[in-house]
């Protein structure tokens, strides 16, 4: 969700939760001050994810000033003690690196992994969650452990409901082990 969109937000159900970050896409967009008004945004209840921030090779925006404007996700992150939920096109060794400099305490979690299963074995040994969503590599989730599966909709007209049968049967689990696992990470 943009800051805009998130300021403009009047949540009151406790059952709905959101995220909140600058898509590396949004970065030519920013304007003077999305650091704090970011940071406001994180003060409320229902927030509980800072990103979708990241790096995208698919962008005329530099490498450079998409990591800046990591690093400040990073620190609200770790400030605000919320998952970092990741966009990554193209630039998954320089991620490990940054997260091997960092060392957060707050769980990284790649946003849409549709990945072969060698990448989303080193992602994992580096510490990372995987996030699937409609699209998505099998044979990465049946490698990936239940307590680093998210499950996601995104944009997807998909049902939520039917991604998560869907994986549950790749992982020859029931859906309230995935459930459980996402409710326990986020202290849900």
């Amino acid at each position: 969700m943009s800051l805009s969109e998130a300021e403009k937000l009047n949540v009151s159900d406790n059952d709905i939760y959101f995220s909140v970050g600058i898509h590396p896409w949004d970065i030519p967009k920013l304007e003077k001050g999305w650091e704090s008004r970011l940071e406001k945004i994180c003060e409320h209840k229902a927030v509980i994810m800072v990103g979708e921030c990241g790096f995208d090779k698919n962008t005329d925006v530099s490498f450079d000033a998409q990591k800046a404007v990591f690093d400040n996700h990073i620190r609200v992150s770790e400030s605000f003690k919320m998952p970092l939920i990741i966009h990554c096109v193209g630039y998954y060794n320089e991620l490990a690196v940054i997260k091997k400099q960092f060392n957060p305490e707050q769980k990284w979690i790649i946003h849409g992994f549709r990945g072969k299963p060698q990448l989303a074995d080193q992602l994992i040994r580096n510490g990372f969650y995987l996030s699937f969503g409609e699209r998505y590599n099998p044979e990465s989730v049946k490698i990936t452990a239940l307590d680093r599966i998210f499950i996601e909709t995104d944009e997807s007209k998909k049902p939520i409901k039917e991604i998560y049968q869907e994986i549950s049967e790749l992982k020859g689990c029931e859906i309230e082990s995935l459930l459980v696992s996402s409710s326990e990470i986020f202290n849900l």
